[in-house]
């Protein structure tokens, strides 16, 4: 009797999925929570495991687009001694030459390209064994595929300039430097949110400054010991996600959301912390951060992050966020407003750290300074709420002695 392998629940507003590529083939033989396949949600790339051991009868090709609860393969009883090879099709002993890879075919589908090279190789028919990888490592690129389908901008040396009428935007034709892309999922998903959360929340954004000497120095002094105690660099996100839990003790509304008319308070932080991906951004969740020591927090921050960009982050660890870090100084801004993530109504940004002039003691100093800025829906949260939180995080972080002793 086979087992019916189907699509599981996937997280919070995820209906369906594309299957990737099957990493088992047709007729293989699996064990019980062996990676079958590789799916792609609008939150992340999840490999879907064996729930039984026994033969792989595929039901759905790669690239199909599937939603919770379809069956997508069975495994049948007992192990293959070989894939299954369709009556009259030649063996190992006696070859014949390949024929052709049709276009779409799932032999393109389960090469190793990337989701948007992938959906370029099926939309221009482009046969995958003509394609030589350009790219690091050698993996093929967009480019690659283009160049196969004739499709490759030409050189600016070869192009005509196109004429262009006065206090007129000229029409570019394809080929004139224009190509057009399907979203992915993810940023499908991405751009979704941020135009609800616009839509959904009366947004506002308080400012302050935070002088970071006290803690750069107490990291530049103990980061050896903690390094040889724990086994885990000690970086900055450790510090801001104390400080952030802290603050939300005091200004629960902060960690809270507007559920229809009523207001849904959290005596815990899951604290997301926004990662950005070459598929997007994610936002990975620490969950009850503010039982966490700082080693366990940098730890997490470091996993969750090489599992983000390596899109293995499991659905668990993408939901159920109730306040959230974003480091837009990691790429140098200096200031900026962040969006807040539905349904949460904070989200702390933070920018680079800048040696800048400050008065202290009547006197002009010179100290590393960061702008932070709390994004909070209105509706909810009061401005002497929101500025108040900031005033206690930037306490914390400017006295670090106030993070160990919960003050």
């Amino acid at each position: 009797m086979s087992t019916n392998v189907q699509i599981p629940p996937l997280g919070e507003s995820v209906t369906e999925a594309i299957i990737v590529r099957w990493i088992k083939s047709d007729g293989d033989s699996v064990k019980t929570d062996d990676p079958l396949c590789e799916l792609e949600t609008d939150k992340a790339n999840v490999e879907l495991p064996s729930p039984s051991a026994g033969t792989l009868q595929t039901v759905k090709k790669a690239g199909d687009t599937v939603r919770i609860g379809d069956i997508i393969a069975k495994i049948g009883e007992g192990a293959a001694s070989a894939k299954s090879v369709p009556a009259g099709a030649p063996t190992k002993e006696a070859p014949k030459a390949a024929a052709p890879a049709k276009p779409g075919s799932d032999k393109v589908l389960d090469a190793p390209l990337s989701p948007s090279v992938r959906r370029l190789v099926r939309e221009n028919n482009v046969e995958p064994d003509t394609l030589v990888g350009t790219g690091p490592r050698g993996h093929v690129t967009k480019e690659d595929v283009l160049n196969v389908a004739g499709k490759a901008e030409a050189p600016i040396a070869a192009k005509a300039p196109a004429p262009v009428a006065p206090l007129s935007i000229p029409s570019v034709a394809d080929g004139e430097g224009v190509r057009r892309e399907p979203m992915s999922k993810i940023r499908k998903k991405i751009a979704e949110r941020l135009v609800l959360a616009q839509h959904t929340a009366a947004m506002l954004t308080t400012f302050n400054e935070i002088d970071m000497s006290a803690v750069l120095e107490l990291r530049e002094k103990y980061k050896e010991r903690f390094q040889k105690a724990h086994g885990v660099s000690l970086g900055l996100m450790s510090f801001f996600a104390r400080a952030a839990v802290l603050a939300l003790a005091e200004f629960p509304k902060v960690n809270a959301f507007i559920d229809g008319t009523d207001i849904v308070y959290h005596d815990y932080v899951n604290l997301g912390i926004a990662v950005s991906t070459e598929r997007g951004l994610v936002v990975p969740v620490l969950r009850h951060v503010e039982k966490m020591s700082f080693a366990k927090v940098e730890s997490e921050i470091k996993r969750t992050a090489a599992s983000a960009r390596e899109g293995k982050l499991g659905l668990d660890e993408l939901s159920g966020g109730t306040f959230t870090l974003t480091n837009g100084g990691v790429f140098g801004s200096l200031m900026s407003t962040p969006i807040l993530n539905p349904p949460q109504s904070g989200i702390l940004g933070l920018h680079a750290i800048q040696k800048r002039p400050k008065a202290l003691d009547d006197k002009v100093v010179i100290r590393p300074m960061m702008y932070v800025a709390l994004s909070y829906d209105h509706r909810m949260v009061d401005g002497k709420d929101s500025v108040s939180f900031l005033v206690k995080v930037k306490e914390s972080l400017e006295d670090p002695a106030r993070l160990m002793l919960e003050i």
